[in-house]
């Protein structure tokens, strides 16, 4: 009788300890892989990217939006150009961590931590072949502070990680948010909340 219950015991325990494993993996992809047949090409990311708007940048995505090839995977990629003084606004990206890393000039990033945490800023001057991790779903940014035209790359963990340029959000909803709600918010007076809006 002992020697049936350690052996059940033994059993027990193995599968036990097997289920566990498996069970900590990464859940399996829908599907193997993707391969877009058909799909024109986007471009790809080597040429440099016009800048002439009024934040100074361009983000050139790949995602699964324009490469079928991603579904699944979780990752896509972006460049971004950067003129002199340019930057790419403080903005989100609720579904992805964001990982960027300077190809060409000197960029000023940050990100701010959550609420929860007292909103801390956490910054640096990256330069060529610098860096920087942006967690997901807090406000980042990055800034050109050098003297001439910047790159970046950055890959997202995320197929399709979406963006939320935050002053475009919040003074360019349409409709426009009540100038009232947005004054209040951020202490301005409602003219200014306005005078913002017809900007976005």
């Amino acid at each position: 009788m002992a020697m049936k219950t350690i052996s059940f015991l033994s059993i027990i325990s193995f599968l036990a300890l097997t289920l566990s494993l498996v069970i900590a993996s990464d859940p399996s992809p829908l599907q193997d892989f993707c391969i877009g047949v058909n799909t024109p090409a986007n471009g790809g990311l080597h040429n440099a990217r016009a800048v002439n708007n009024a934040v100074g940048s361009n983000v050139t995505g790949v995602n699964v939006n324009n490469l079928p090839g991603l579904n699944t995977l979780g990752i896509s990629l972006v460049r971004i150009d950067y003129g002199v003084n340019g930057q790419n606004p403080p903005h989100t990206h609720p579904r992805a961590t964001e990982i960027l890393v300077v190809q060409q000039g000197t960029l000023f990033v940050g990100f701010v931590s959550s609420n929860g945490d007292g909103n801390r800023l956490f910054t640096k001057t990256l330069n060529k072949g610098d860096v920087f991790v942006f967690p997901e779903g807090l406000i980042h940014f990055q800034a050109n502070v050098g003297r001439s035209p910047a790159v970046a790359f950055a890959a997202l963990s995320s197929q399709n990680p979406g963006v939320v340029t935050i002053a475009n959000t919040v003074f360019g909803s349409n409709p426009p948010i009540n100038p009232n709600v947005l004054a209040r918010a951020f202490q301005l007076d409602p003219k200014v909340v306005i005078d913002l809006q017809n900007k976005f």
